[in-house]
Parts: C-alpha cells; structure tokens; sequence
C-alpha cells in the first residue's frame, strides 16, 4: 500500500506538468491543487508504511526518489514560466544538481556495502522545497494569490536552497569519508592476499 502510495505521487507529475501548459485561469489553481495532493502523500506513505510494517527496501528507494523527481519538474516549470528568474535559477540548480549528486553518492556507498540515512536536517529541506514550490506556484501568474506572495516565497525558495546544498555538503564528505575507507580497506585485504 505505500509503495502504491509513492508510486501515485510519481505518477502525479503528469498531470501537474500538463497544467503548465494549458492556457486557462484555473490551471495553475489545479497544477497547486496537485501538487498539494502529490506533497501529502510523501507524508501519506511513510505512516502507512510504519503502521502496517510495510518498510521496504523498494519504498526506501522509491519514496525519495519520488519526491526529487517531484520538486525537478515544479522547479523546471517554474523557470519555464517565470516564476524563478535570474538568480532564481542558480538557486534551481544547486538544488537539481544536489539531488542527483546524492543520489548517485548514496548509490555508491551502498555498493560498497555502507549507507547514507537520511537525516533531521535532509528531512527538513525536503519540507522546505515542497513548501517553497507551493508557494511559488501559488505566486505564478494566474495562481490562487498571485505576486504578492513572490517575496515570501523567494525567501522560502533561498533557505530551501541553502539547506539542500547544506545537507548535500555532509552527505557528500560522509560518503567520500566512506567510500575512502572501504577502498583502502579492499586494497590492505588485497595486500594480505598476496
């Protein structure tokens, strides 16, 4: 059931992207209303998981997966109608670029037999991003307030940007630390061997 939970909140970017394209003074009331919707349920499944002992190793994997693919494409759209801007966009990108990195970090580390929990600090930045985009779509043109919330929002968007390249910093020096450490214990296990 969580899993089919996160795997709705991907599926969901669809539609919330098609509203970016359609030109009607309702759309971005609707692309806000499901990305509210698609926010809730990274809640959504993880107490489900808890509640019903439906921790996996694929929901573990899906469930932050989902929510970066979910913040890409708002912050993609976002440029592409204006919202974010100028430096805006530097801001997009470290937290685009920080997401992959990761990523690819935490894949690496596993390999090598490690892991990178998630911590207090990521699970905060995760809450600001959604926060940020939600604001921000609710500032575009044709959202439900409008540019009076642009202030606010961009000031959200900053500290979301700040703390995703904050937790991608820790996430980066624990990994090199690790996977350092396992190379140099494979190559003494290699040197024992000879």
């Amino acid at each position: 059931m969580a899993t089919l939970i996160t795997l709705a909140r991907i599926a969901l970017i669809v539609p919330f992207a098609a509203m970016f394209f359609i030109a009607a003074p309702w759309a971005m009331t609707g692309a806000l209303v499901i990305f509210l919707i698609a926010a809730a349920t990274d809640f959504l499944d993880g107490y489900v998981a808890r509640a019903r002992g439906e921790v996996s190793a694929l929901g573990a994997a899906l469930d932050p997966l989902a929510d970066k693919l979910l913040i890409a494409a708002a912050l993609i759209l976002l440029i592409r109608n204006g919202v974010i801007n100028g430096a805006g966009v530097v801001a997009a990108l470290v937290i685009i670029l920080r997401e992959i990195l990761v990523g690819g970090l935490r894949e690496a580390v596993t390999q090598a037999g490690g892991g990178l929990p998630v911590t207090a600090l990521a699970k905060a930045k995760t809450a600001a991003q959604l926060v940020a985009a939600a604001m921000l779509i609710a500032a575009a043109p044709g959202g439900v307030v409008g540019e009076a919330l642009l202030p606010l929002a961009g000031g959200l968007f900053w500290l979301a940007a700040v703390l995703t390249f904050w937790t991608g910093a820790e996430y980066g020096v624990k990994a090199v630390a690790f996977l350092r450490g396992a190379d140099a214990r494979k190559n003494s296990a290699a040197r024992r061997l000879r």
